[in-house]
């Protein structure tokens, strides 16, 4: 026998502290999440839709089977988080101003996808279908791209990005004449300007 889902609508939450609770059948719709602490939390089972995370922590939280549907992520810390195993039916999101250092994209579906001004330090994008997604001052210091779609990649404005040519998809992707000795390193080229 299932449980019974809870469904909450255009509710806020302030300050709540969910950090290693596990939080179970929840339906949030249109709803705001500021400044709230779900690092360590189980919410598997939850689905979003249309909310708002605010100055939030979700470090190493279990979103395994997790619907995020048009959800905006500003200003949170998602540390170590496995976006991989989200509900891939309710899979739509953006983030601005995150820090989402040692986070998991394997394999996910990211067409489209905006990253505003976040950290996205040793971030595994392998696998992963990033086209025409935007990452608008981000530093990616460290992230994987391995068998990585990133066809349309608009990646002009951020800092730190190493990745092999060959082992991705990369037709039409942006980059500016700054980060082509990066992206030729393994070739250990002298370019001068």
């Amino acid at each position: 026998m299932s449980a019974e889902i809870i469904t909450h609508t255009d509710k806020t939450f302030q300050q709540v502290d969910y950090s290693e609770k596990e939080l179970r059948n929840r339906e949030f719709v249109r709803c705001h999440f500021v400044g709230c602490d779900f690092s360590k939390s189980d919410l598997r089972t939850n689905d979003f839709e249309e909310c708002t995370f605010e100055t939030c922590n979700l470090s190493m939280a279990n979103l395994r089977g997790v619907g995020l549907r048009n959800v905006i992520f500003k200003d949170c810390k998602i540390m170590g988080v496995d976006f991989s195993s989200l509900n891939k039916f309710m899979f739509s999101f953006s983030f601005e101003k995150c820090q989402l250092d040692y986070s998991i994209f394997y394999g996910a579906n990211l067409k489209k996808m905006r990253f505003l001004k976040c950290s996205l330090r040793e971030v595994d994008f392998s696998e992963s279908d990033l086209s025409a997604s935007v990452f608008i001052e981000c530093d990616l210091l460290g992230a994987t791209f391995i068998g990585t779609n990133i066809e349309k990649v608009d990646f002009r404005t951020s800092a730190n990005l190493i990745l092999d040519l060959e082992l991705n998809k990369v037709k039409k992707a942006k980059f500016t004449i700054y980060q082509l000795e990066l992206l030729l390193l393994k070739y250990d080229l002298t370019i001068e300007s």
